[in-house]
């Protein structure tokens, strides 16, 4: 079932995703080929959809898939019967004030979302520390014995 509104699922798809924490990102390399990795984001619900936060290195295998093709696709599977499926563009956000909201975001989440990315050597100033917002332009709340609902941002 299509749902008209964000908002129609917005309880849920947070729900789900901050309980789960791991999710697999697929990017595609310079020939197309698709590459996944599990990434841990973090994710603000807003009035027009949801924001993805990743911290991560600026000079990674990841970041040149980027650059070829900015567009990623997320998948949670902690419960195979309910995955998440969620379709984004990603871009970089270099704004220091910003990079800082989402260490201290992370920082106040309780674990397993929380964490504190400075210990895996992510750094506000430091320029090969890398914030990458995940901007859905579908998302997808499947349920293999009941109803899969998906919402698509207007384009």
């Amino acid at each position: 079932m299509h749902v008209s509104t964000f908002n129609e699922i917005a309880e849920a798809f947070i729900t789900i995703v901050h309980s789960e924490v791991w999710c697999n990102v697929a990017t595609t390399d310079s020939q197309n080929r698709p590459r996944s990795r599990v990434l841990h984001p973090i994710w603000e619900n807003h009035a027009e959809g949801t924001v993805g936060w990743i911290t991560t290195g600026r000079n990674t295998v990841k970041a040149k898939h980027l650059a070829h093709n900015p567009n990623v696709s997320a998948s949670y599977m902690k419960n195979p019967m309910k995955p998440v499926y969620i379709d984004c563009a990603a871009e970089w956000v270099d704004v220091r004030e910003e990079k800082q909201r989402i260490l201290d975001l992370f920082r106040a989440a309780p674990p397993p979302l929380g964490y504190d990315p400075e210990k895996f050597l992510w750094f506000v100033d430091n320029a090969d520390s890398g914030l990458l917002k995940l901007i859905p332009w579908r998302i997808e709340l499947a349920d293999l014995f009941g109803e899969t609902r998906v919402w698509q941002a207007s384009s």
